[in-house]
């Protein structure tokens, strides 16, 4: 038990210190040269590398592909996820996580209105390997605006429009009002859980420390204690 938990240890330990430097590459890549659509993956194989990276667009929003994630909470309140295929102008498309809207109190089906521009926008982003995701734990909801989750194989299938293999974050531009479109975009950091897997292996230390102990005592210093404390084996 105590290699066992110590060994378990050392792996949380191992964990935080892969999520560290997984966490240092992607502020690294925050700072690098912002993408444009001529280089922006095409392929799966190309994502990888421009996860994190920043992206400036020039097309069109496709309004009725719109999609509204569901139980999506920012800042205590309960709302959606805005996603909207963005056309480019060499007419392929790319998925992207807009903002965040609050869902009415009494009407859950109620949409909330939001401003999408007909004409060429220029859209400063992000690039993340998928919207956001919550788990489901049944089969997936019938399609509709409202979902629980959507990812970039059924979008494609649903609009017909050539996505991109990734989703765009989007960002607030130089100089636009934050929330000029009804949208909250104070996205929060991506969490590692680097301090989850340093609780973890401090709970796995503290049980080979608990082994260790026990061992000493059991199989040590009772055993010594006992015997100097027996008149009969003190006599002889």
């Amino acid at each position: 038990m105590i290699a066992l938990t110590a060994r378990l240890g050392l792996w949380q330990l191992d964990r935080a210190q892969q999520k560290q430097a997984l966490q240092a590459q992607l502020q690294d890549r925050d700072r690098l040269a912002v993408l444009d659509a001529a280089v922006l993956a095409r392929t799966p194989a190309q994502v990888p590398d421009q996860v994190q990276r920043r992206v400036r667009l020039q097309g069109r929003w496709v309004p009725q592909a719109t999609v509204f994630l569901d139980n999506r909470p920012m800042a205590g309140q309960v709302g959606f996820l805005v996603l909207t295929p963005l056309r480019l102008d060499d007419g392929s498309a790319v998925l992207v996580q807009r903002g965040w809207v609050p869902r009415h109190r009494l009407q859950r089906d109620l949409l909330p209105t939001v401003l999408t521009p007909d004409g060429p926008i220029r859209l400063h982003a992000r690039v993340i390997a998928q919207p956001s995701r919550l788990r489901e734990l049944g089969p997936p909801a019938p399609a509709g605006l409202i979902r629980q989750n959507l990812d970039l194989a059924t979008a494609a299938r649903e609009t017909g429009l050539a996505l991109r293999p990734l989703a765009l974050l989007q960002l607030d531009g130089p100089g636009q009002p934050t929330g000029a479109d009804g949208l909250r975009r104070d996205w929060p950091a991506p969490d590692f859980g680097i301090e989850r897997h340093h609780g973890y292996a401090a709970q796995w230390f503290a049980l080979s420390a608990l082994g260790a102990g026990l061992l000493l005592w059991f199989g040590l210093l009772r055993s010594r204690l006992s015997s100097r404390h027996d008149p009969i084996r003190h006599d002889r």
